[in-house]
């Protein structure tokens, strides 16, 4: 497949790089409005070629796929060109500005035969692997909660708030994992150093009384990715940001009984043995560009497709409006 990328700024590289390392991929063209990108990119790739204009780059009858590596507003515009020059589309998150603008690019890809790809990069991870399965296999039992903190110190974003930028990454997950879509969502946060907000906290009220929360922040002084997930039968925490041992499952749990006609909860707790999976060893971006090939190539919708991509894009929509009203419950 030849593929043509449109941006080169912070993640452009790692996916020209990726692309350009698959057997069955090879990157034709990129686009960068930025002159000291391009001149990076045309000295780290002088066989490729590099230009200044995206349309350029999404006519070109050589390019069977487009890569959108650029800021949120700009995806739905740039999909939209490609899909209607018969491109399949791979689009950085989150997929876009809207909900309308994300339903009319999947409407757009069936009526072409194309195919979308929205860039969850984490659901590749081996650790996320791991976990999808301990859930699918029943290990953890009945889910009660999904509970992640995602802090750092920057970077900042100019065009789109915290939310925006570092919840997709868990709503994703969540949606990967949970295999619902929540029934509520609430969310507060504030902005102190521009007009987007730089601290966000989200909670997320799925069906059978599961809940999530999201602590999403740029003013932290340390940088954690941690995610805690309950279920009935054993608990899991993963620490991404740990070299040895990222996720580690707990055999702990609750009981609680209550005497028949006593006004008395009897409450048990179960301590068990802790053990850490052995994880996939991969770079998470490498394998999710391959399995978009392969599913081009075989005529597959991805689990990522342009409708996952929709699903959190419209989580963020609500947990938007919920925050614009200081966290008002907001329904989906």
């Amino acid at each position: 497949m030849n593929f043509g990328v449109i941006g080169y700024g912070y993640w452009g590289p790692n996916v020209v790089r990726n692309l350009a390392s698959l057997d069955d991929s090879q990157v034709v063209s990129i686009a960068e409005l930025s002159e000291k990108a391009r001149h990076r990119a045309q000295k780290a790739y002088p066989g490729i070629h590099v230009t200044a204009d995206a349309q350029e780059v999404i006519s070109s009858p050589e390019i069977d796929a487009i890569a959108v590596i650029t800021p949120v507003w700009t995806h739905y515009e740039l999909a939209k060109a490609a899909l209607e020059n018969g491109k399949h589309v791979f689009v950085e998150k989150p997929f876009t500005s809207t909900a309308d603008q994300g339903k009319r690019l999947i409407d757009l890809a069936l009526k072409k035969n194309l195919k979308i790809m929205v860039d969850h990069t984490f659901l590749f991870t081996g650790a996320v692997k791991k976990i999808a399965q301990l859930v699918k296999e029943g290990t953890l039992g009945r889910l009660y909660y999904y509970d992640s903190t995602r802090v750092n110190l920057g970077l900042f974003q100019h065009d789109i708030n915290v939310l925006w930028d570092l919840a997709p990454h868990d709503l994703s997950i969540m949606d990967h994992l949970l295999d619902a879509t929540p029934e509520a969502i609430v969310a507060t946060g504030q902005n102190h150093l521009n007009c987007h907000e730089d601290v966000a906290f989200i909670t997320l009220y799925f069906p059978d009384n599961v809940i999530a929360h999201v602590n999403v922040n740029w003013l932290s002084p340390v940088k954690v990715r941690t995610t805690l997930i309950g279920g009935e039968k054993r608990m899991l925490v993963w620490n991404d940001l740990e070299a040895d041992e990222k996720l580690r499952v707990y055999d702990k749990g609750v009981k609680m009984n209550s005497r028949e006609g006593v006004y008395e909860l009897l409450v048990s707790y179960r301590s068990g043995d802790m053990w850490a999976p052995q994880l996939e060893q991969v770079e998470a971006l490498r394998q999710e560009l391959s399995y978009f090939v392969e599913c081009v190539s075989n005529g597959q919708d991805p689990h990522n497709d342009g409708c996952a991509g929709l699903r959190v894009v419209k989580m963020l929509e609500a947990a938007t409006e919920s925050l614009k009203n200081k966290g008002a419950l907001v329904s989906l």
